[in-house]
């Protein structure tokens, strides 16, 4: 029989590729995010309140969804807004009522907003609470509603998609913002919660920084932010190290600790080296 996990943020980039990532592990995946269909639009996803930022972006739940069923697995699409309670508690009690639980909860969804690259006044107010919302409630709140049967089940896993932003915590730039900085590390310091609580009920937990990823959004924006696209790392990568902490014996060892998703990829040989050859 199958296990069963849910990835937030799962209708592209990195949550897409650690959704296709558990089905190749044998996982069947419930998939969450705004954009539940091909044709829905794509939500707003300005960084700045410099610059609205509409652009379609591809990919969408029902398509993630097709491609775990295509690995074998089954898939259940999930329509979630992380900065609405309402939505989030709707979708996890469709997932309840659909499969009674999951073994693994994959925290990837994000929040981007005017604020992410934003200084501390620029930032309109009404964001801060978003970034919260987003990263540390909604989270919180999926845990409270999913624990209780991930233990029943005889244990699980949490993973947070973390950032150094959330626990660096003197920057020596101002960006990225307060906002995304305060949302992640809300989000950083749920893990540790998670293990101090659940730990001895079978419970694991890891924080998982993905380092910069090229995904659909990112590669919009590489040039404007000075990032070279050559060395960021492919979702896939991603993909390949949460899946290895999900399933390895050797993973637990490693709580306690930021894991970094690229150099884990690599040193472990999860996933093929994508930097460019020294000349």
């Amino acid at each position: 029989m199958s296990k069963q996990a849910l990835v937030t943020g799962g209708s592209r980039g990195i949550g897409k590729a650690i959704a296709l990532a558990l089905a190749e592990n044998g996982y069947d995946v419930a998939i969450a995010a705004r954009t539940l269909r091909a044709s829905d639009p794509t939500p707003e996803h300005s960084q700045t309140i410099h610059k609205q930022d509409v652009r379609p972006l591809p990919g969408s739940v029902e398509e993630t969804a097709e491609a775990v069923e295509k690995l074998g697995q089954k898939a259940l699409p999930l329509k979630m807004d992380l900065t609405d309670l309402a939505s989030v508690e709707s979708a996890i009690k469709t997932l309840l009522d659909e499969w009674g639980g999951v073994d693994v909860v994959v925290n990837n969804g994000r929040h981007i907003g005017p604020g992410l690259m934003d200084t501390i006044a620029e930032t309109p107010i009404e964001q801060y609470p978003l970034f919260m919302m987003a990263h540390g409630v909604a989270p919180i709140r999926i845990t409270q509603l999913l624990a209780p049967a991930m233990i029943a089940r005889g244990g699980g896993t949490f993973v947070t998609i973390s950032s150094g932003a959330g626990y660096e915590f003197y920057p020596e730039q101002p960006k990225p913002g307060l906002g995304y900085r305060i949302g992640k590390a809300s989000g950083h310091t749920l893990v540790g919660s998670i293990q101090a609580e659940y730990g001895d009920q079978g419970i694991n937990a890891y924080n998982v920084n993905p380092g910069f990823v090229l995904t659909e959004r990112n590669s919009l924006d590489v040039e404007e932010f000075g990032f070279d696209p050559a060395w960021a790392g492919p979702p896939a990568a991603v993909g390949a190290a949460v899946a290895w902490l999900v399933t390895s014996p050797e993973a637990p060892a490693l709580q306690r600790q930021n894991l970094d998703a690229q150099p884990l990829a690599l040193e472990r040989n999860l996933y093929p080296d994508w930097r460019p050859k020294a000349s």
